[in-house]
């Protein structure tokens, strides 16, 4: 019987977006009613991250890569919160161990391939121990996720009605984190670009539908009569995507399905003047870079410019941020439902926070709230590991979440 020191463990926690973690912990959770440490392989920084913040918490020493370290850690919590990418290269050690000692876990990845492997090698051992394995807890995948979740629930339980169709628009304003950059070229280095470009790389093979067509990733930009403006394609939909199609496959197992010919599409879209130029600019912008990471010198030389890993945006820059995700939902006898996730703050460092800090609560704090009790496991999503709670968590913590029906045209 292995002996639980703390509820959460912050892994990562001297990097870019882990010193945010740390802060968060530091102003919303009381030392009385959570046991929390920091963790990561060079103590040093680990001391001056506790200093700078001012929180007497423990601090905890293990590379990535040191199963025996790794282990030491995981065997000593409920709930591992892991900030650390790229995680096709830092992570593996970390989710297999939580998976061994039955540890929940939360993460910020995006990186789908990576996500595709955690599925194939731990999904089922996970699933028989009711140990959530629960990546992708950032902006991506969160807003996505619960949003498309909560328009399904709401045509279901508020009308009695299926689900057809759920599209998202974005909005946003922010910066690049290098380790977010640094994931997505590695992506690239692995080979992986194939695999991104799937659907439902995420779901399980008997849940692909035979018309694959229809849920392909947009490439160009588009006026869209259901918002009367132009759109581009989101630059995060080849993870988002994936993320509700798992949830939508997950649901179905569990016999509280979305609808079998459920699709899920987002988009990127623009305000008034010149939508068309923004939106074909967006796609242009979006093909220049993907050119250039495939011309090893231009590669090279992007990879000097962008932001290294442990760098990010400005504290201004990450505080004047701001993102919208309004959605759109039918249901299968011509309902319609809107809803909109929005808070203040950069998506990718100050939402990308919030959102896994309270993931990580809800597997700490709520657990007993959450859906399918002790027995659900496995490789999850945020709506199928943390749904509703979540949810709740958001909204307290200041976050905009509404759902409504539309009035009938």
């Amino acid at each position: 019987m292995r002996k639980i020191t703390y509820d959460v463990v912050l892994y990562g926690a001297s990097g870019f977006v882990g010193r945010q973690t740390v802060r968060y912990f530091a102003d919303h959770v009381r030392l009385d009613e959570v046991r929390w440490a920091i963790a990561g392989r060079d103590r040093q920084k680990l001391e001056l991250v506790r200093a700078q913040v001012g929180i007497d918490v423990d601090i905890l020493v293990a590379d990535s890569q040191d199963r025996t370290a790794i282990d030491l850690i995981v065997s000593q919590t409920r709930v591992l919160l892991n900030t650390a990418g790229p995680f096709a290269l830092y992570g593996d050690a970390i989710v297999d161990a939580c998976v061994r000692y039955r540890t929940h876990y939360v993460d910020i990845t995006g990186e789908t391939p990576w996500v595709k492997g955690l599925i194939d090698r731990y999904h089922i051992q996970a699933a028989a121990d009711g140990t959530r394995i629960i990546p992708c807890c950032g902006f991506d995948s969160v807003p996505s996720d619960l949003g498309a979740y909560l328009l399904v629930r709401h045509l279901q339980q508020e009308l009695g009605v299926g689900c057809t169709q759920v599209k998202a628009y974005y909005q946003l304003a922010g910066g690049f984190n290098g380790g977010t950059l640094a994931s997505g070229l590695n992506i690239y280095n692995r080979g992986e670009l194939n695999q991104v470009s799937q659907p439902f790389l995420l779901n399980p093979p008997e849940s692909i539908p035979a018309d694959l067509e229809r849920h392909r990733d947009p490439i160009s930009p588009q006026y869209d009569e259901n918002i009367e403006t132009w759109v581009a394609p989101f630059f995060m939909g080849a993870v988002n995507t994936r993320i509700v199609r798992r949830s939508c496959a997950l649901a179905e197992q569990w016999q509280e399905p979305y609808r079998m010919d459920f699709s899920y599409q987002e988009y990127l879209k623009f305000d008034p003047p010149w939508t068309w130029l923004q939106s074909a600019g967006m796609v242009a912008s979006l093909a220049l870079i993907a050119g250039a990471i495939q011309v090893p010198p231009l590669r090279h030389l992007l990879e000097s410019i962008i932001p290294q890993p442990g760098s990010g945006p400005t504290e201004p820059t990450m505080d004047e941020g701001w993102f919208r995700c309004e959605l759109l939902g039918w249901g299968s006898e011509g309902q319609r439902v809107r809803g909109l996730i929005a808070d203040v703050g950069d998506p990718g460092n100050r939402a990308t926070v919030k959102f896994v800090c309270e993931s990580a609560l809800c597997l700490a704090v709520d657990f007993d709230r959450l859906a399918g009790g002790a027995a659900r496991g496995g490789i999850l999503t945020p709506a199928t590991g943390l749904g509703d709670v979540l949810v709740e968590r958001l909204r307290k913590a200041g976050m905009q979440i509404e759902v409504e029906i539309m009035p009938k045209t």
